[in-house]
């Protein structure tokens, strides 16, 4: 029964003591390749050195004060003496790779700060962790230096961008400046604004236009009352339009536009589009629901 219970002790101090496990421990000793922590087996833990922080650390102490409780990430299963292998560098690691999945999903912003470059793009860290921005990726300045050579001047520099790829399993962080500049602007549009932009692309199925860094959808059932078999054949690539804003799909960053609602009559756009453009913003103050007038309180009785 003895070697029973002793047998028991060992598994279940294998299992609560196993690789990948987050654990809690305090500094008791340090050393000049690391420290040892408690943690309440029966040896001891280590961390050694370069599993200390994300960057070497100059001051063993400052960095894993004594007797403050810390968590710790186990890499390397008990030795003959019972003792494992501790880190907070890859504790850290894991954690900001399940941040970035979450930051991803939400669509929200980080910094990414420049560490060097190469024909394809700019290279950089976030939170500790290697990151790169495609060139089709970069706002036009940036892409500007890459294309001139100049881009070793924006090592150092920080660039807000949102998550394209996050591949914790690869190690694999693509990130997007242009579409981080997008998200920002995408929150300057209101809904039912009219705007002035350029047809940049027509489809069959309605024109693109852009509104200064943002491009949304003038689909061709609302560019008119009217029925249009093309929109190449009211609109042109390069022609200045003024439209009205539809909708904003914020999670997918996208808009749509419409300038059916500045006709006066069904098919005017398709008439006389310059006249409609012209006076668009007398047009679309009229198209406006007005307010109803307050109604008159009731006399108080006599």
């Amino acid at each position: 029964m003895d070697d029973f219970a002793q047998a028991l002790e060992q598994e279940s101090y294998r299992f609560d003591f196993e690789r990948g496990k987050v654990v809690k421990g305090t500094i008791i000793e340090y050393t000049t390749d690391g420290a040892f922590v408690e943690i309440g087996g029966k040896a001891a833990g280590f961390i050694p050195l370069d599993e200390i922080a994300l960057t070497r650390v100059p001051d063993i102490a400052a960095a894993l004060p004594q007797g403050e409780p810390l968590e710790f990430l186990i890499i390397r299963d008990q030795d003959a003496d019972g003792q494992v292998i501790l880190s907070r560098r890859q504790l850290a690691i894991q954690q900001a790779w399940d941040e970035l999945v979450e930051l991803q999903e939400t669509g929200k912003t980080i910094q990414m700060r420049v560490t060097g470059s190469n024909r394809g793009g700019l290279m950089g860290q976030v939170n500790g962790l290697r990151a790169f921005i495609p060139r089709s990726h970069l706002m036009e300045a940036e892409k500007q230096s890459l294309n001139d050579g100049t881009a070793d001047e924006l090592v150092g520099q920080t660039l807000t961008v949102t998550c394209l790829e996050v591949s914790p399993d690869r190690r694999k962080l693509v990130l997007s400046q242009r579409e981080a500049a997008r998200t920002a602007a995408m929150k300057t549009v209101e809904p039912g604004a009219l705007v002035a932009g350029t047809v940049v692309n027509i489809q069959p199925y309605g024109a693109f236009v852009d509104i200064g860094g943002l491009t949304g959808l003038l689909h061709v059932k609302q560019i008119s009352r009217n029925t249009i078999q093309a929109p190449s054949t009211v609109l042109t690539v390069g022609q200045a339009i003024k439209v009205v804003v539809l909708d904003i799909d914020e999670q997918k960053n996208r808009l749509s536009f419409a300038t059916k609602s500045l006709e006066s009559y069904p098919g005017e756009i398709l008439e006389k589009f310059e006249a409609v453009m012209a006076n668009a913003e007398e047009r679309h103050a009229a198209a406006q629901p007005t307010a109803a007038p307050p109604t008159p309180e009731a006399a108080p009785p006599d």
